[in-house]
C-alpha cells in the first residue's frame, strides 16, 4: 500500500515512511491510496468476530502487504487488550464505551497499535527516533503510556498550561525516563503549531529522527477505523438507519468512522458533535472553513480551533461539500448544556458519562432525523467520568471513585519542562537535548 499527501496525489510514500515522517515533506497529511471495500461474507459475518480477529481483518485490508500478518497480528493482540462494552440505554440508544485501556480513554487505542508498530518499522534503525506530539489532554497520557520504555524511541509531549484537567496531566507528566513533558504557555492550537513546523524545520531534520504521535499520523487513524465495525456488529436490531454521534475535536476520531463507511460499514450517518469550538459545523452551515482561536471548555480534549484532521475529511468526501453533507451533520454545544446533558444522563438513565460523551449524547438528541423507532443512534464514550471530577462531582450527589489507575498516577510527582507558545523556544530545547 502507498500513500499519498492530501496535499497532492503524487507525493506518495511507503508505509514505513508515512509512518516514522508523520507528515508529508509538502505539509500535508497521509491518506492510503485505496481505501478498500471490504468482501460481503465478512460485512456479514462482523458478529461472530471478537474485537482484536475483527481489527486484524481490517488491518490487513488498510496496510496491505507492508507488514506481515503474523507480526501484524502479534501488535494488534497485544496493543488491543481490552474490552469495547456496547451499553443499552434504551431501546433505539446505545453508548459506546471507549475508555477500558490503560489511560481510560479512546487514545488507547491508536497509541498502543501506533507505538507497536513503529518500534517495527524502526527495529533496524541504529537512530534513535523522536516523537513529538501535541496534546488537548487524553493523547498525552495515552501516547506517554503507550510508549514507556519503548527502546529506541523517546517522546516529547507538548501540552497546554493550565488547560488541561489536573488528572490529565498528571498521566502525562509522571513517566519519566524516555518521556518529557513540554508545559507550553499558550493553547492547544499553539501547541499543534509548534509541533506542524518542528516537522517542516530543516536543522531539527538534520539533527533528529523526528515524527508524530498526533492524529496527523496515518499509524493512529488506522486503529481508530476498528472499534466502528465492532460497535456496529454487537447491536441486536440493525433494522432502522444507525446514527454514530462522534464527540468532535481534531476529528481523527470522525475520520476514522469515515474511513470504516468507505470500508462498507452501513452506517447512515454520522454526527459531528463540538463544544464551542465549532468551525466544522459552521463550514457545514455555511460552506466556509474559518479557523478561529480556541475556546476553553469543560469537554477540554476538544477544545481545538483549527482541526487538522478537516483536510482528510475533505479527501474523504472529494473536497464536496455535498458529499460531506450526506455523510456528516454537525452541531456545537455549550458547557451548560454539556452539564444539563450529564445530569439527564444520570437522572433518565443512571449513566454517568464525562463531558466529552455527553456532548456526543447531545448530538443524537438535536439530529434533526431523531424520530421515535426511526433510527438507532450509538454515541462515543470516549473518557472514564472519573478523569473530569470537577465537573462531574459538581452535577451528581455522589463521589465517583478514582479506578486504580488514576489514584496511582495522582500519587506521582509531576516533571514538566515549562516554555513559552514561540517555536524557537521548543526548537532550541529540543536541539540541546538531542
Amino acid at each position: 500500500m502507498r500513500y499519498y499527501s492530501t496535499n497532492s496525489k503524487k507525493n506518495t510514500a511507503s508505509l514505513s515512511k508515512a509512518v516514522l515522517s508523520g507528515l508529508a515533506d509538502d505539509g500535508g497529511l497521509y491518506m492510503p491510496e485505496a481505501i478498500p471495500r471490504l468482501p460481503a461474507s465478512l460485512l456479514n459475518n462482523l458478529a461472530a468476530l471478537t474485537f482484536r480477529e475483527l481489527s486484524f481483518e481490517i488491518a490487513k485490508q488498510l496496510l496491505g502487504e507492508d507488514i506481515p500478518h503474523p507480526i501484524l497480528e502479534e501488535i494488534i493482540n497485544d496493543a488491543l487488550n481490552f474490552e469495547v462494552p456496547l451499553v443499552q440505554l434504551d431501546h433505539d440508544l446505545y453508548v459506546l464505551e471507549l475508555f477500558h485501556g490503560p489511560t481510560l480513554a479512546f487514545k488507547d487505542f491508536a497509541a498502543r497499535f501506533m507505538a507497536r508498530l513503529m518500534s517495527y518499522l524502526n527495529r533496524d534503525s541504529d537512530a534513535e527516533l523522536t516523537i513529538l506530539v501535541a496534546t488537548s489532554g487524553d493523547t498525552g497520557s495515552a501516547v506517554a503510556h503507550g510508549f514507556a520504555g519503548a527502546p529506541g524511541i523517546r517522546v516529547f509531549i507538548l501540552y497546554p498550561s493550565g488547560k488541561i484537567s489536573t488528572i490529565q496531566e498528571k498521566q502525562l507528566t509522571t513517566h519519566g525516563g524516555n518521556i518529557t513533558a513540554l508545559e507550553i504557555d499558550g493553547s492547544f492550537d499553539d501547541c499543534q503549531r509548534i509541533a506542524k513546523q518542528a516537522f517542516l524545520d530543516v536543522e531539527l531534520s538534520r539533527n533528529l529522527t523526528l515524527t508524530s504521535a498526533n492524529s496527523i499520523n496515518i499509524a493512529r487513524l488506522i486503529p481508530q477505523s476498528f472499534y466502528y465495525f465492532y460497535g456496529y456488529a454487537r447491536l441486536k436490531n440493525k433494522r432502522q438507519p444507525v446514527v454514530i454521534s462522534v464527540p468532535s475535536g481534531n476529528f481523527g476520531n470522525l475520520t476514522g468512522g469515515l474511513i470504516a463507511k468507505k470500508m462498507g460499514l452501513p452506517i447512515a450517518r454520522f454526527i459531528s458533535a463540538t463544544n464551542a469550538n465549532r468551525v466544522v459545523p459552521e463550514f457545514l452551515q455555511t460552506g466556509r472553513f474559518e479557523p478561529k482561536p480556541t475556546r476553553q471548555t469543560i469537554s477540554n480534549a476538544m477544545d481545538v480551533g483549527n482541526p487538522s484532521n478537516f483536510a482528510r475529511i475533505l479527501d474523504l468526501c472529494n473536497n464536496d461539500l455535498e458529499k460531506m453533507r450526506e455523510d456528516v451533520w454537525g452541531a456545537s454545544f455549550t458547557d451548560d448544556q454539556t452539564r444539563d446533558a450529564i445530569q439527564e444522563l444520570v437522572n433518565k438513565f443512571g449513566y454517568i458519562p464525562d463531558p466529552h460523551g455527553a456532548v456526543g449524547y447531545l448530538g443524537l438528541k438535536h439530529y434533526p432525523e431523531n424520530k421515535s423507532d426511526k433510527l438507532i443512534g450509538i454515541f462515543l464514550e470516549t473518557a472514564h467520568p472519573a478523569k473530569f471530577p470537577e465537573v462531574i462531582r459538581q452535577l451528581i450527589d455522589r463521589e465517583l471513585p478514582l479506578p486504580e489507575a488514576l489514584e496511582k498516577a495522582m500519587s506521582m510527582k509531576k516533571h514538566s519542562v515549562k516554555l513559552s507558545g514561540e517555536f524557537d523556544a521548543v526548537k532550541q530545547y529540543l536541539l540541546s537535548v538531542s
